[in-house]
């Protein structure tokens, strides 16, 4: 190849500067972008240390918005435009694949979910589901079993324990799984089956006391992550999920009491 000679002249250090420029101004493979991710609410807390990571490792930046799977889900069929969606269950994102709505091969499980039945005060033997239809309490909560996979658990566990959540007048509804843990963190329920995921840290649960309810009394929260259509062509929210599967973000989840799919 030739050589062709640059003369050191104001001009030509003017050009190069005006090239230089105009180059860091192209988008290039690699450059940090900024990714809108919407987080069921029992996975907002571990989301939230896992994006911490994420974006000390990569450069990228993430907006994450928490709150109901069906929400989201109705927010997404009608042009939202998050470009990422991590479910508390797997129908959601099954419809929104059934709708053209994700990227088929990225859909996979991220998480199973664990049931606790917790009170927010410190007691020395914590209820337990044999004694649940005795218990002498006012109001325990549960999630919205309609829209809440975490609400259908539990009534599947209280069904199993002799309790109908449809006449007992002492189960009351939240919304969804936050709003539920606020019923009972606020002592407008004594006791409250939610999310293990939102009283454990690190091998304990961190307040209150709970009955971890075992997994075979219901069917398995699968919740399931997707990549939507409208980010198809978004490298760096590809590399979220991939950080998501990674076993720097298992660790994370487990740390909150979670499970991984093929365990």
């Amino acid at each position: 190849m030739a050589h062709i000679p640059v003369k050191d002249s104001m001009f030509t250090k003017q050009v190069l500067s005006a090239l230089l420029a105009a180059f860091c101004l192209l988008p290039r493979p690699g450059q940090a972008e900024e990714i809108l991710v919407a987080v069921a609410s029992n996975f907002a807390e571990p989301m939230a240390d896992i994006i911490r990571r994420f974006e000390t490792e990569t450069g990228h930046a993430v907006s994450m918005a928490t709150g109901s799977s069906g929400r989201f889900y109705a927010q997404i069929v009608n042009g939202a435009p998050f470009q990422l969606f991590f479910s508390a269950d797997q129908e959601k994102v099954a419809q929104l694949t059934a709708n053209g709505l994700t990227v088929p091969d990225s859909v996979f499980t991220y998480a199973v979910g664990r049931l606790a039945l917790w009170s927010a005060l410190e007691q020395s033997e914590p209820i337990e589901l044999e004694q649940l239809a005795d218990a002498p309490f006012q109001r325990l909560a549960i999630a919205n079993p309609r829209v809440a996979p975490y609400g259908a658990a539990a009534v599947e566990v209280l069904e199993d324990v002799g309790m109908s959540p449809l006449s007992d007048s002492r189960i009351v509804q939240g919304e969804n799984i936050a709003q539920t843990f606020q019923f009972v963190d606020t002592g407008n329920a004594e006791l409250g089956f939610v999310a293990l995921s939102q009283i454990y840290r690190n091998g304990r649960v961190s307040k209150g006391s709970a009955w971890i309810v075992p997994a075979e009394m219901h069917q398995a929260i699968r919740q399931d992550a997707a990549l939507l259509a409208r980010a198809g062509a978004c490298d760096a929210c590809q590399q979220l999920l991939d950080f998501v599967a990674s076993a720097s973000s298992h660790e994370i989840l487990h740390s909150y009491g979670y499970s991984l799919h093929r365990e």
